[in-house]
């Protein structure tokens, strides 16, 4: 399974406004031309929701739903794919105040689910969900990507 991590710093911005921000998955296509549409279902009873989501991946389209399950206590929130063209797709996102503003941290895990194209195609997702995470955080939250080993050091 291949894993990405991106940390991104947002400036003079409070935990509890980015996660809202990020939280906001409807306004993703605002940010990111890849993000073809994003459609999110009311709350269930538990408070996480179901979401849509349509991408642009290689000249085609991949298509998903996940359970978005959030933590407001701790700025954070995890995804897990219910259906949908990856075999796998989880992560989670989480905000932290650092230096003035607010760290946040993205992860993710996958698996496309064709293993004789794996050393082709993995790399090339990796590197889309980066892209993609990043402009979306610049938009939403005016965040800048910052070198992971770097923020790892600073805990």
């Amino acid at each position: 399974m291949r894993h990405v991590v991106l940390h991104a710093l947002a400036d003079g911005l409070a935990p509890a406004d980015v996660y809202r921000r990020i939280s906001d998955f409807r306004r993703y296509p605002e940010y990111s031309d890849t993000f073809r549409e994003v459609s999110v279902e009311p709350p269930l009873p538990d408070g996480s929701t179901l979401s849509d989501w349509t991408v642009e991946f290689r000249g085609g389209l991949m298509r998903w739903r996940e359970r978005d399950t959030y933590s407001p206590e701790t700025y954070s929130l995890a995804f897990e794919q219910l259906s949908g063209d990856f075999q796998t797709f989880e992560g989670s996102w989480r905000c932290e105040a650092r230096d003035g503003g607010t760290l946040v941290v993205f992860t993710a895990a996958f698996d496309l689910g064709i293993p004789s194209l794996a050393e082709i195609l993995d790399p090339v997702a990796e590197s889309t969900v980066r892209t993609n995470i990043a402009h979306v955080l610049r938009g939403l939250a005016g965040a800048e990507v910052i070198d992971e080993r770097a923020a790892a050091a600073r805990g």
